[in-house]
């Protein structure tokens, strides 16, 4: 019996040690940091010094049937809701044939929202005291976070990206869907579009729509992009236009100008913000300065530190 039982363990080790190999992949970590310092007009701290970090560590791998597997975290402590180790999170599976699946422990963004960046660059998000939430003056979108499912189409043309996501986050059991396209089939030309829905609230809903288009010709890139969000309370709707310009002055070099204007049907006066962006690369190290303004920030043209102004100096190292 004992001889029977040592050939079954010894077979069933050379069948794990078989299989980990058929399925034996790669753990790269990668990393990021910033040292930062500041001024905003309308903060009584004046200027502040700051530092931010990130760790990432992503797994891949690929099974015998020919699936990738991709796992990854980024080391944050406390990031997540209930104070746990890690940050973004997410699995996936997947092929060039089926596409991918993956889902979000944390972070994820729906596929309408990852296309929503203005032409800007999302300038009013600096800290000017926009307000958030359903009345609020930030740009609003679907649901994301925990709990978010991807699927990343297979290639269907040459320069065509299209994924599709759902939320089951929020009180409401139906969930939010969204999809978005991404198409750069024509040298130099950037185009996409998101569409999606908003259901985490019981008893309320909301559509929103992104889009944008962008045109390198030679060093330089013009962008345009609009955002409407339409909420069941139409005093919730939502609109915003932004423009921006950059120039590659060489590989090491760029700078930006860009504006946006955030419409929100509660206000008395639109949110607009505009700013200056220029950075320096050089090796894993950037360099950055921009200089930004917020005006009506709290949906009119008369309130207290209503218009803003904020200069940032950083330097950033990627490992």
């Amino acid at each position: 019996m004992n001889n029977f039982r040592k050939i079954g363990l010894t077979a069933l080790a050379g069948s794990l040690v078989a299989s980990s190999v058929a399925v034996a992949g790669e753990l790269a970590v990668s990393g990021a940091a910033e040292m930062s310092v500041a001024n905003h007009s309308h903060k009584s701290t004046g200027k502040t010094v700051a530092m931010a970090n990130s760790v990432n560590f992503a797994g891949s791998g690929e099974t015998d049937g020919g699936l990738t597997v991709n796992l990854s975290f980024e080391l944050d402590n406390g990031a997540e809701a209930g104070g746990g180790p890690f940050d973004n999170h997410k699995v996936s599976v997947g092929s060039d044939s089926l596409g991918t699946i993956t889902v979000h422990g944390h972070g994820g963004s729906n596929a309408a929202a990852a296309v929503d960046a203005t032409a800007a660059g999302d300038l009013w998000d600096n800290t000017f005291g926009i307000s958030t939430g359903a009345a609020g003056n930030s740009p609003k979108s679907g649901p994301g976070g925990a709990g978010l499912v991807q699927y990343t189409l297979p290639s269907l043309a040459d320069g065509v990206a299209i994924n599709a996501t759902y939320s089951s986050e929020g009180a409401n059991d139906g969930g939010s869907g969204a999809f978005g396209i991404v198409y750069t089939g024509i040298d130099g030309l950037t185009v996409k579009y998101g569409s999606g829905e908003d259901n985490s609230t019981v008893g309320v809903s909301a559509d929103y729509t992104a889009m944008s288009v962008s045109y390198a010709f030679g060093s330089l890139t013009a962008s345009a992009s609009m955002n409407d969000y339409d909420h069941t309370t139409a005093a919730n709707d939502q609109e915003i236009t932004s423009f921006g310009l950059s120039y590659t002055v060489s590989d090491a070099i760029s700078v930006s100008y860009g504006v946006e204007t955030i419409e929100n049907n509660l206000d008395t006066a639109d949110v607009e913000v505009d700013g200056v962006t220029a950075s320096y690369t050089a090796g894993g190290m950037t360099v950055s300065a921009k200089a930004i303004g917020a005006d009506n920030v709290d949906g009119s043209s008369t309130g207290v530190n209503n218009n803003n102004e904020m200069w940032k100096l950083s330097a950033s190292f990627a490992f």
